[in-house]
């Protein structure tokens, strides 16, 4: 066998791949003999088949095989060895690939066409300035994630009196028409009504204010359109729901009201465990700013990576084997049309771009991911899962436990190797340009994406 390549210019090329019968022949013959051994065919006892009635039937088969393998691996094999940066994969030279005449030739020539990807320089120095839109956490985003905390360990307490947020627990019957108890009507003994979920506002309000072993008149299903809660309410199946109706009396004989944790050391030790160093609200609240920033920390650091790519992407003066790359894109992609292609092309170039550009960074900073990276940026995510839920002192073990599980996805190591990887070029892009902090409230930085 033997591999030839010509380049037609800096972005185009071709490789000429010529397989000789003395390549394939004896891989052939063997194959034919395997088979052979195998056939068992009437009149022939087995393994007994004539060689020549078995070349009739499968040799032209056989021989496809073993030159489509040898032409696979020759050239993936030559690709290597000669360290070609190609784009897509080669494609069979329309112009000069002969029709393979499977049942007379004996030699065989295949011309590929392969298009060859740019060389890029990517300019980054302290001239280039690229911003860095920095979160800024207000007093009302802190006193929010407070409110969330207090909320979370709260408590429901008794109170002799229903406000609006109160929950209120009591025996509910039904009513006649002339208001008095229906016989045999619909009752249900301590039902729970939260006074702050029921849909009418005139009926809500006749709740406010009432103490225990006080009635209230309302209609059920005004109340209450989903019949759902009617059905949990009366404790009855839902589909006897659809035959309630008029009034029903509420007794009240408890009335709980939520009430918020006290901001102390005690909160501080539900929070953060007993050997918190938050001894009171001051450093509560530095350490609530620490951890909102920590939190939209991911945010801004996405944003840098979308405007790092754009800004190189604009500066980068690259130029690609444009003809070469549509009739790749179709070949492989069954189903796209030229349509397709020449409509989306722009943005495909875009990418490609941004993906050059990447390559040419992490080979000029020999950039790698280490099997311990991957680890630790799977446990760092498995430490912000819990965060989200108030959990800040996760034990070791079970964040790795978490870990080991992400990693066990073959597509989620793979997204999360793509993932360290990008950090460690958008580190080394901000080791080598000025970046430019600009403290933004969140709904200033919000509009930095309503603009793109």
């Amino acid at each position: 066998m033997n591999i030839t390549r010509e380049n037609i210019d800096e972005l185009n090329g071709i490789i000429r791949v010529s397989i000789e019968k003395a390549d394939y022949e004896a891989t052939v013959e063997q194959v034919l003999t395997d088979y052979r051994k195998k056939m068992n065919m009437p009149g022939f006892r087995p393994g007994k088949v004539p060689q020549g009635l078995v070349k009739k039937m499968y040799g032209k088969a056989a021989l496809v095989d073993e030159v489509n393998k040898l032409l696979s691996n020759g050239l993936s094999k030559y690709i290597v060895d000669e360290k070609l940066d190609i784009l897509g994969e080669p494609l069979p030279n329309e112009e000069q690939q002969k029709t393979i005449d499977w049942d007379n030739d004996v030699d065989y020539e295949f011309v590929f066409d392969i298009g060859f990807a740019p060389e890029v320089k990517v300019g980054l120095d302290k001239r280039s300035k690229f911003p860095y839109y920095k979160i800024s956490v207000s007093d009302e985003l802190i006193d929010q994630q407070i409110g969330s905390y207090t909320s979370r360990f709260g408590s429901n307490q008794s109170a002799e009196t229903a406000d609006a947020d109160s929950t209120v627990r009591g025996d509910i019957v039904q009513l006649d028409e002339a208001g008095a108890v229906k016989e045999n009507g619909l009752n249900a003994q301590m039902s729970l009504i939260s006074i702050g979920l029921i849909k009418d506002e005139e009926i809500k309000s006749s709740f406010v204010g009432k103490k225990i072993e006080e009635d209230v008149v309302f209609d059920l299903k005004k109340a209450y359109p989903n019949n759902t809660e009617i059905a949990y309410l009366l404790n009855i199946d839902k589909k006897d729901v659809d035959g309630v109706e008029g009034d029903f009396k509420f007794t009240i004989k408890e009335i709980n009201q939520f009430v918020p944790a006290v901001v102390d050391t005690e909160l501080f030790k539900k929070i953060y465990g007993e050997e918190t160093d938050v001894t009171d609200e001051t450093i509560f609240r530095q350490r609530v700013a620490g951890e909102i920033s920590k939190i939209y920390e991911p945010s801004s650091d996405y944003r840098f990576a979308n405007d790092a790519r754009d800004l190189l992407v604009s500066k980068a003066k690259i130029t690609f084997p444009e003809a070469f790359l549509k009739r790749w894109l179709l070949a492989a992609n069954e189903g796209l049309t030229q349509e397709q292609v020449d409509g989306e092309f722009e943005h495909f170039l875009e990418d490609l771009k941004w993906q050059v550009i990447k390559e040419n960074i992490i080979k000029d900073n020999e950039l790698k991911v280490e099997e311990t990276e991957v680890m630790e940026l799977a446990r760092e995510i498995a430490a912000a899962q819990f965060r989200q839920y108030g959990m800040f002192d996760v034990p070791v073990e079970h964040l790795d436990g978490f870990a080991k599980q992400m990693l066990e996805k073959k597509e989620d190591r793979s997204r999360l190797f793509n993932k360290k990887m990008e950090d460690k070029i958008m580190d080394v892009i901000k080791s080598k340009v000025t970046v430019e902090e600009k403290e933004v409230t969140k709904e200033e930085f919000d509009k930095l994406f309503e603009k793109n």
